[in-house]
């Protein structure tokens, strides 16, 4: 355990005051090119700058870095700019600026590489159950389809369809249908700072175990337990995959992950205990 004793605390130590004042200027400018329909060349913001999946052909390689400063609404960039100020002053303060920011930021592209492997993993399933729906599409397997890759099921063309099984509009249309919903997936993009910040949490814990923090502001929960039940419960929910999360859950993960792998490099290769 690392024991935290400054000469000089600061409340908003560099690197997280600039950190928070790109973030929340990146916001503004993502509602004003919304509000007024602002586009580049056709491409809105989110097209330029969120990150896509590799194999959608909105994919830049910048992406990985520029979504970490892009988030959905007020909510979203609060509670990540809260947690970034909570935990990034006190690590910034212990580490100094340049080692914090190299931290941050490979915290926030590990985060993003796991949440890439496994959009791979579970597009490829996909693909490949799209592939062998084509070899017999029928309405049994259709809906079996569907029900397996959580899908909402349009039951009106369900029973027209289940009136001439061999129609050949049903099954274009149902072709159709699953091959859009393949591209909708892949162009999906993926906006937040929070891999990174979670990569802040894990420190946190790791480094200040016993450090108690206060759920509502009120229940006192030790920082290790509080990272622990944090990490089981997004496993879980990623693992659970219920219709209409739209939580990158494993990029949580991947940011906790990096973060200890960074501490455990770090460790082994300094005697000076982090500083």
């Amino acid at each position: 355990m690392t024991e935290f004793r400054p000469s000089r605390f600061q409340q908003l130590p560099s690197i997280v005051k600039n950190l928070i004042i790109i973030n929340v200027l990146v916001f503004l400018i993502a509602q004003l090119f919304e509000s007024r329909g602002l586009s580049v060349n056709g491409a809105s913001f989110d097209d330029l700058f969120a990150l896509h999946y590799w194999q959608s052909s909105k994919f830049r390689w910048w992406q990985l870095f520029t979504h970490l400063f892009m988030h959905a609404n007020i909510t979203h960039i609060f509670f990540n700019m809260f947690a970034l100020w909570m935990f990034g002053r006190i690590l910034e303060n212990l580490w100094g600026p340049k080692r914090f920011l190299i931290f941050y930021i490979v915290c926030g592209l590990g985060a993003a590489f796991c949440h890439l492997g496994v959009l791979t993993f579970e597009f490829t399933n996909y693909h490949s159950a799209f592939m062998t729906y084509q070899q017999n599409p029928n309405p049994t397997n259709f809906l079996y389809f569907l029900r397996h890759h959580g899908l909402g099921v349009d039951q009106q063309f369900m029973d027209y369809w289940g009136t001439d099984p061999q129609s050949p509009n049903a099954i274009q249309e149902s072709i159709r249908f699953l091959h859009a919903h393949y591209t909708d997936m892949i162009d999906e993009p993926t906006i937040g700072a929070s891999g990174a910040v979670f990569g802040l949490l894990f420190a946190f814990g790791y480094l200040f175990p016993n450090t108690l923090l206060y759920l509502y502001f009120a229940i006192p929960v030790k920082a290790k337990w509080f990272v622990t039940g944090y990490a089981l419960l997004e496993l879980f929910s990623g693992i659970r995959d219920s219709a209409g999360d739209n939580i990158a859950h494993f990029a949580h993960l991947g940011g906790m992950l990096f973060a200890f792998i960074m501490l455990r490099f770090w460790k082994d290769n300094s005697r000076n205990n982090f500083y």
